[in-house]
């Protein structure tokens, strides 16, 4: 074999090596993740799974001895909706929290879930007819509570239960959910149960369904029954899921034909059951997507707006309708504005914009913006008669000061003239009067200048010619004396 053969078949068996070392890390790298990911399945398992920690058959003899409504049970729900709407009546949340705790309304409605579950049919007719049961006497002990009772008003625990929203099918849902866990646990977890009692809240709706029939309200009965059904529905819906999952054993009968109607029928309620459960959550759902830009939109096109008075609103979602009541009259652009914006917002850009104005409203608006106008006009009014006064106290302060002043200056001058005299007389022996003042004047009737004035009279005796030369002299001698340029000699 020649060297060079012997140095390819080295390069191929060097490569080959190579590769077949590459295939091996990708394999360990494999086996690595695929033992990571078996790791991380069997924790999660561990942490999650929890049927094998459930009694089955305690499980539903629990459920089914919470089922029957007599006796005790019966005066415990009549005292825990008394409790409920004293709580409601008072805007107590604490109270309302203890009528929830006391209430045995949770029974009958894991019953049906459960019933429905394991196709126990004579379980599921007990149920209803407890539940049916419960809610009459509820209803009608709420109803005699608020109609015989004195002190009825509408309190915002009352008006919380009149419009249910998503949030309150999530915590049905998932509130079922943590209940039906804790129920199918080995050793029932008491905390768990009282937590979903305060958190699905069935009490405080049937209460504030009585408050709306006691009142005459039908929208705020209505709405009450509304959430009380949501609440219902999703627990036995949680109740039924949970049931299936956990695989509790289906009731058998002996005869073949029996146990397939049976479960026919209990498919057919399971059907019926969930049907209205999705319904109600679409429904829901969209009314919350309605409420949410509805209130989006009057904070920030009508609230947000200054020149806007809003007096009152309204939705209607039957009918799509949105109904804006102001005080004072609108300009038609302003509504256009605000129909254009409704365009904005998604969920109620299809609702039909209805803006009314109050003419007398706005006679209104003006009075009260002339009462204010009139108050700081008085306000003023008392502003400017200080500032008058301070004004006389400063012109008489000036006049005080001016006197002052002109005394002083007198003073000066006095002094001046008897120093200026005096030494012209011993200067000029033939001057015989002398007089001195200042005097203003003004050559282009815009600037003012001071002139020294000298009033001369000299001895008779003395000629015209001397007394020129006297006069010059003087002139002369009072420039420099006076420190003043300008000196203007008058002849007597």
């Amino acid at each position: 074999m020649s060297e060079e053969s012997k140095f390819n078949f080295s390069d191929d068996e060097a490569k080959a090596n190579k590769d077949k070392a590459v295939e091996e890390s990708k394999e360990a790298v494999k086996q690595d993740a695929k033992g990571l990911w078996q790791s991380m399945t069997q924790f999660f398992n561990e942490l999650l799974d929890f049927r094998d920690d459930t009694d089955r058959d305690a499980t539903i003899q629990a459920i089914k001895g919470d089922i029957p409504f007599k006796g005790a049970t019966a005066w415990i729900l009549v005292c825990s909706i008394f409790v409920a709407s004293i709580g409601l009546n008072a805007n107590s949340t604490a109270v309302v929290i203890g009528a929830m705790l006391i209430s045995p309304l949770m029974g009958p409605i894991l019953g049906v879930g459960m019933s429905i579950a394991i196709n126990d049919i004579d379980t599921l007719k007990k149920s209803l007819i407890n539940l049916a049961t419960m809610i009459v006497l509820s209803l009608l002990t709420a109803f005699l509570f608020f109609w015989l009772f004195p002190l009825s008003e509408e309190t915002s625990e009352l008006l919380g239960r009149t419009r249910p929203d998503i949030r309150d099918v999530l915590i049905a849902f998932f509130g079922g959910l943590a209940l039906i866990i804790a129920r199918t646990k080995k050793g029932t977890i008491a905390s768990v149960i009282f937590g979903v009692a305060i958190a699905t809240a069935l009490m405080p709706p049937l209460c504030t369904a009585g408050y709306g029939l006691a009142e005459g309200n039908f929208q705020y009965f209505g709405g009450a029954m509304y959430l009380f059904t949501i609440n219902t529905i999703f627990i036995a819906l949680a109740t039924f899921l949970v049931l299936k999952i956990l695989r509790f054993p289906m009731l058998k009968y002996a005869n073949s034909k029996k146990r397939k109607r049976i479960a026919q029928l209990a498919s057919l309620i399971a059907i019926l059951v969930m049907v209205p459960a999705v319904w109600t959550f679409l429904n829901v759902l969209t009314e919350s997507k309605y409420q949410r830009d509805y209130k989006n939109f009057l904070k920030n096109e009508v609230e947000s707006n200054d020149d806007l008075w809003l007096h009152r609103q309204d939705m209607d979602m039957d009918s799509k309708t949105i109904s804006l009541f102001f005080n004072g009259e609108l300009a038609e652009a302003t509504v256009t504005d605000l129909q254009n914006e409704l365009k904005g917002y998604e969920n109620i850009q299809m609702f039909d914009l209805k803006i009314s104005g109050n003419k007398n409203r706005s006679t209104d608006k003006i009075i009260e913006l002339y009462d204010k106008a009139t108050i700081d006009l008085e306000q003023k009014d008392y502003i400017i008669n200080g500032l008058r006064e301070e004004i006389e106290t400063l012109k008489g302060n000036i006049v005080s000061l001016n006197d002052q002043l002109e005394n002083k200056t007198k003073n000066t001058s006095d002094i001046l003239y008897t120093s200026v005299a005096k030494d012209a007389k011993i200067k000029f022996s033939d001057l015989e009067y002398f007089g001195y003042a200042k005097m203003l004047e003004s050559s282009d009737f815009i600037k003012v200048d001071t002139v020294s004035v000298v009033s001369l009279k000299w001895n008779v005796k003395l000629s015209d010619s001397l007394v020129e030369i006297r006069e010059s002299e003087m002139k002369v001698w009072l420039k420099d004396k006076l420190k003043d340029q300008r000196i203007l000699i008058l002849k007597d």
